[in-house]
């Protein structure tokens, strides 16, 4: 039986100097090894949520907190950020916020080398970093001449590179095309499939993550909405009201499902009905 690695009851949030609540009485649970979608409305409480799982909140944005967040059983109100940080790995939407270094090694190692590695350890690390992201090819290069599907790949080695059991993706793609997109999906669900490790993937393009994701969280006004696997919850009519971009094969499927007396006799017939919809 797989036990959880994340366990939150009752937790409530309200930023400084704010006077609503950024999160309001959640409670979730998640195993180990889950590769979880978090998705909702701008402004919905998933980046404040993330934030709560490494200890920037309440230990660097301070503000009012109740209820209790376990991670890898430690309580993060009572465990500093450097000690949540070996457990929890946070990629930020935009890289150029966590790359500093003049190189892509560099960038991988600073972490290890804060960790007060042995230098043989930090070497093996750094090459298992690069290999299993695929950027052997940029160990020399600076962080600010590569693309910015590369640069996520660099902040991605470097959290990885510290080992961690839970690796958290904050809307990562934001910036990227959509093929980019897509093969960042790729090297994600492979560390999940290959490593074992607890994906939590702050994201809108559902589209790309349909098929990769286990279990999809939609929150909204700082409340847990719905939440499933990817067929229930995108089947769900409550999704459809409130606004979120569920994937357009799903889209297509509903239309085509609420119409059945529409007779498509011709591909012509099918196109001009999808541009219609």
């Amino acid at each position: 039986m797989v036990s959880p690695i994340i366990e939150i009851d009752g937790l409530s949030y309200t930023y400084p100097g704010a006077k609503k609540q950024s999160l309001s009485n959640v409670t979730l649970s998640i195993d180990k090894g889950a590769f979880v979608t978090l998705t909702g409305p701008s402004g919905c409480g998933k980046t404040t949520l993330c934030r709560c799982l490494n200890g920037l909140i309440p230990h660097f944005y301070g503000g009012k907190i109740k209820g209790d967040v376990v991670v890898s059983n430690l309580n993060v109100r009572d465990h500093a950020i450097s000690e949540l940080a070996q457990q929890v790995g946070f990629v930020f939407q935009n890289p150029e916020n966590q790359l500093f270094a003049l190189s892509v090694e560099r960038e991988i190692v600073f972490g290890l080398e804060n960790l007060a590695l042995p230098p043989d350890e930090i070497r093996e690390r750094l090459e298992w970093a690069l290999k299993t992201i695929g950027i052997e090819n940029l160990r020399e290069r600076s962080p600010y001449e590569i693309s910015g599907g590369q640069q996520q790949r660099v902040a991605i080695a470097s959290v990885l590179a510290m080992k961690p059991e839970i690796l958290i993706l904050d809307e990562p793609t934001s910036s990227l095309d959509p093929l980019a997109a897509k093969n960042l999906f790729q090297v994600i669900s492979k560390l999940n499939k290959t490593l074992g490790l607890t994906i939590i993937l702050v994201e809108h393009r559902l589209d790309l993550l349909s098929t990769l994701t286990d279990r999809v969280i939609i929150m909204d006004g700082g409340i847990l909405r719905i939440e499933g696997n990817p067929r229930e919850v995108f089947s769900s009519k409550s999704v459809k009201l409130m606004g979120i971009g569920i994937p357009k094969i799903v889209r297509l499927y509903q239309e085509l499902e609420s119409q059945p007396e529409k007779l498509l006799f011709s591909i012509e017939d099918f196109v001009g009905y999808l541009k219609r919809i």
